[in-house]
């Protein structure tokens, strides 16, 4: 193989802009710069993990499926009984003003965080935590790099699991991402950019950054939703194919059957549909982005663009 080849990339790979050294962050309610933006030690997202965050990208001075992503996060923090102590208007004001600040409009990642706030003592419990959330907003010129779609991703699967939802249920957008991380490192111990993590019964489930998708025979499938995030490009994918006669499944399946797809990709808000070329190993199709997904990732391009107005 050429360097080329066994360079590890992943799915948040973007070009580099030298704009980035100088963006403005928002932390409560100000905005500074990024080397001044700071949260406390004390900080129950620092301290354990204790927190929410929705990554989500702006076309055209708009941010893509805001109020899917606000279902999200509403629905995330009121089951873990975290009060972000704003509305979604505020939310969106919020995302402007930082978009005005670093003369942002297209583009762009973010990724908004919500903590249940600073803790008066460092131990777990949430009573600990009385001076309200933190809410963190970064933003940052962002593109994909060419060869996420030229090369495609290489994945292992890894013993790391996505677990039961009355453990840490995978729907939950937390900080709490040990898990992933771990995921990640077993792959690259194996000599992959990312894992491909399985669900507590053996069958496929996502990526430690992502959902996965397979196509056979015209099909496209992925996991029942059980046991995954809670995707907002996944389930885009999901109404596309429905809207244009596109058989898709949500179901169980194995290794067995992602080993022999025709093609397989990755959804995520920052890459949309990236391409998978090797699963342990073993070619997927003919290593590069398939018709099929070439065809999703044509109609949610179409899909962005009608949604944002570009």
């Amino acid at each position: 193989m050429t360097d080329q080849q066994t360079t590890t990339i992943t799915t948040h790979d973007a070009e580099e802009d030298s704009r980035n050294r100088d963006i403005k962050i928002y932390v409560n309610g100000e905005i500074v710069h990024r080397d001044e933006a700071r949260v406390s030690v004390y900080d129950s997202g620092f301290m354990l993990g204790d927190g929410m965050w929705e990554g989500m990208r702006l076309y055209n001075g708009k941010w893509a499926f805001f109020n899917e992503h606000m279902d999200r996060l509403f629905d995330s923090c009121k089951a873990v009984s975290l009060d972000i102590g704003m509305s979604r208007a505020d939310i969106a004001d919020a995302l402007q003003r930082t978009a005005e600040a670093n003369n942002m409009t297209t583009d762009v990642h973010c990724r908004l965080m919500v903590t249940r706030g600073v803790k008066v003592k460092p131990f777990q419990h949430p009573s600990l935590s009385r001076s309200g959330p933190t809410v963190v907003i970064i933003m940052e010129h962002s593109r994909p790099v060419d060869r996420l779609q030229s090369r495609g991703i290489r994945l292992a699967s890894v013993p790391q699991v996505r677990g039961l939802p009355h453990s840490q249920d995978a729907k939950f957008n937390s900080h709490s991402k040990l898990n992933c991380v771990i995921g990640c490192l077993q792959a690259e111990a194996a000599g992959a950019d990312e894992a491909l993590m399985l669900d507590p019964h053996g069958f496929v489930n996502t990526t430690n950054a992502c959902n996965f998708f397979i196509v056979r025979k015209g099909q496209v499938w992925t996991s029942t939703g059980d046991y995954c995030m809670n995707g907002v490009t996944r389930q885009k994918v999901i109404d596309l194919c429905q809207a244009n006669d596109i058989p898709v499944r949500e179901k169980n399946y194995s290794l067995y059957e992602a080993y022999s797809a025709d093609e397989a990709f990755l959804t995520g808000t920052f890459g949309a549909q990236t391409p998978v070329a090797e699963i342990d190993g073993r070619q997927i199709g003919d290593g590069h982005a398939g018709a099929m997904t070439r065809r999703i990732r044509d109609l949610y391009k179409q899909l962005v663009a009608e949604h944002t107005g570009r």
